[in-house]
């Protein structure tokens, strides 16, 4: 079956199209066409006066409706975060796993493969979130469980994760180079957060490959005027990209603002998300419009639709930049840009339906 999505405006992560259709053909774009040249023999989906945009990818999301990844490693629970995601315009994830001992970490990772197995949707892999982090710098994350990984410690979950661990979030001075190395070697992106590093020991650690950094400000070395810390070093950075968290708690807008005016493309959006859990190690009580452990503000409730809002709406960034930091910048993060982050042919039919307040109308293409 051929499909035509036919919109007002198409949002490609490049430019806007208007009165144009996407045509599908077995889940891939096969071209896209104005709509005086639909093919005949394609049905036609009109998506009215909506746009469509490249689904969002969101990096770091916990849980959703009440299912806590490291509380409930199971198929189910990344189905419920799937489900939360895709109401939010989030066609792909990485459900991710805070600083917990091995025995959760090796259930989350045998969640993802489960998922997988029963044909589970979305997953681009799992994002661990430490142990291998600053005791200084942790945050809600639990100091027991925080450590220096040895070299052979850190190949044991990475051959327990392999082709499962997408991401591992580290403190850059409390990973060896070794270690840094052998996480790459695997394919899995290594990001720089909850750190306690100097801008020169951030700055290395970026010039020896590191691509990533977790959460700009949060759980970071601050960027002060005699040392700029890791914020500095990631800002300063030609080719670090960095995840930030657009929910008005975790970073103040006009600091967004500034991040947005010095880093330009190497900026996306994340939404850090948890979930209500009495549970496990890391209870989350709901609090406003965020979460907090223990008194300490351990995730947001954002959608990634609701990350492009803010950004447009709050932080005053341009619709079309707001839209690539949900979609193509961490695509390019994971080094699947090739595939998702864009609407153009040969690319996966990922897409997203939203209307002139931003609100997602449709989904799940």
């Amino acid at each position: 079956m051929i499909y035509a999505h036919l919109a007002g405006q198409i949002f490609t992560g490049e430019e806007w199209l208007v009165d144009h259709a996407v045509i599908v053909e077995e889940e891939i774009i096969s071209e896209i066409v104005t709509k005086e040249n639909i093919p005949a023999q394609a049905r036609l989906i009109n998506h009215g006066n909506n746009f469509l945009a490249p689904s969002f990818i969101d990096l770091q999301i916990y849980g959703a409706k009440s299912f806590l990844l490291a509380v409930k490693p199971t198929a189910e629970a990344i189905e419920k975060i799937y489900e939360y995601c895709k109401e939010g315009g989030a066609d792909f994830f990485q459900p991710t796993v805070a600083t917990n001992t091995n025995d959760v970490l090796h259930n989350c990772i045998d969640a993802v493969r489960d998922y997988w197995n029963k044909g589970g949707k979305g997953v681009i892999g799992l994002h661990l979130e430490g142990p291998w982090i600053s005791k200084a710098k942790r945050g809600a994350h639990i100091e027991a469980f925080i450590h220096s990984p040895t070299f052979e410690e850190a190949k044991a979950l990475l051959e327990y994760g392999k082709g499962v661990i997408s991401m591992i979030t580290v403190a850059p001075e409390v990973c060896s180079t070794e270690v840094v190395d052998l996480i790459s070697s695997y394919g899995v992106i290594v990001s720089a957060g909850h750190s306690n590093a100097s801008f020169q020991q951030a700055t290395d650690a970026f010039n020896k490959g590191i691509p990533a950094a977790t959460h700009l400000y949060n759980a970071m070395s601050p960027l002060q005027h005699r040392e700029p810390g890791i914020v500095g070093a990631v800002m300063h950075h030609p080719s670090v990209m960095s995840s930030i968290v657009a929910d008005g708690y975790h970073v103040d807008f006009p600091a967004i603002s500034i991040a947005k005016k010095v880093m330009q493309e190497r900026l996306f959006f994340i939404t850090d998300a948890v979930t209500e859990t009495t549970e496990g190690y890391y209870p989350h009580q709901f609090e406003g419009e965020k979460y907090v452990s223990t008194g300490i503000l351990s995730g947001s409730a954002l959608t990634m639709a609701k990350c492009v809002k803010n950004g447009v709406h709050k932080v005053g960034i341009e619709l079309s930049e707001a839209l690539r930091m949900a979609s193509l910048y961490p695509a390019q993060v994971m080094k699947i840009d090739n595939q998702l982050g864009r609407i153009a042919k040969g690319y996966k039919a990922a897409f997203v339906v939203l209307n002139d307040q931003l609100d997602v109308v449709e989904q799940g293409f």
